[in-house]
């Protein structure tokens, strides 16, 4: 009896679960790979309670503390834990909005405190040694000039910089289009100077004539293989660049990113634009950057940008 009992609690979750990834991608539009981590993060919680013999829909608050104390107690970072508890909110959340149940339990978790991380910050200096280091002689030269000024004057996540398309660009208007998280897109300004190293490469890339099929497309290809770009093709190449210019920090794409954010809030430029432009959601996650200046903050993006400096904003 009780092996049976075991049985349907295992069948009724695994239906919450498929009912709950149908949630997260038809209502939510999140991408495959937050759908995937916020399934793997409940299926933690149900083991958790399996282990414990306590009913999905009978969990309490003090259920789900004992639970973050476990993940606590195994070592896992408090960013990690904080990503699991998210995904646990999100989970009762849904069970409460499609009625499985009337109170939400997760109203009063709380994630662990962490403690502020400041990622390392780019110079405009560093930036220029980093693009002088590039070795324009090289196939790849032009293309990796137009990679890190897209990075740095339009601040792309590298995911979103790999998956740029041509036809996502509007370069005579100055700005292209970008999907981001969740498949969620945004208009971003492009910088004369990244339209220039752009149009460069693209030079270079008309030549192709090993591009495969479905990657026509695609900005950013491998020259080799005539395939767009991969993540990891990107920080080897910045990594290798770094080396060379003799910067001595942690820098990988996602560094252009915050140099991009950062420069432009001590520039005074209005932290909402900057959400805007980064493709937050919440503006608590663009706040990170206000421990540079926040005695400045007035102005539209464009006036101040360093790579902008000097451009004529009334055409």
């Amino acid at each position: 009896m009780e092996n049976k009992e075991k049985n349907v609690g295992k069948e009724q979750n695994n239906t919450l679960l498929r009912k709950y990834k149908q949630y997260l991608q038809l209502e939510q539009s999140l991408s495959s790979n937050t759908v995937e981590a916020y399934l793997a993060d409940v299926d933690k919680l149900l083991a958790y309670l399996a282990s414990e013999d306590i009913p999905v829909f009978d969990v309490t608050l003090d259920d789900l503390h004992n639970f973050a104390a476990g993940l606590k107690d195994i070592g896992i970072h408090p960013r990690s834990q904080a990503r699991i508890l998210s995904g646990i909110r999100s989970f009762y959340k849904y069970l409460t909005l499609d009625g499985y149940m009337e109170d939400d339990p997760t109203v009063l978790l709380e994630s662990p405190k962490l403690g502020l991380h400041l990622p390392d910050v780019l110079t405009v200096e560093e930036i220029d040694r980093i693009i002088a280091s590039i070795d324009l002689s090289k196939t790849e030269g032009q293309r990796n000039r137009a990679i890190i000024e897209t990075l740095y004057s339009c601040g792309l996540r590298v995911s979103e910089l790999c998956g740029l398309r041509l036809s996502d660009l509007y370069l005579d208007e100055g700005f292209m289009r970008v999907e981001g998280k969740g498949s969620k897109q945004r208009l971003v300004p492009v910088s004369p100077r990244a339209v220039e190293e752009l149009r460069r490469y693209f030079v270079q890339r008309s030549e192709m004539v090993n591009i495969k099929p479905g990657h026509e497309d695609y900005v950013f290809l491998s020259f080799r293989r005539g395939t767009k770009l991969s993540r990891i093709m990107v920080f080897h190449f910045i990594k290798e660049l770094v080396e060379l210019a003799g910067v001595r920090k942690t820098v990988s794409p996602h560094t252009f990113r915050h140099s991009f954010a950062t420069h432009l809030l001590e520039g005074g430029a209005n932290l909402r634009a900057i959400q805007l432009m980064l493709g937050h959601e919440s503006i608590g996650t663009t706040e990170i950057y206000t421990h540079v200046d926040r005695s400045m903050l007035s102005e539209a993006i464009l006036e101040h940008h360093p790579r902008n400096i000097g451009r004529d904003l009334g055409k």
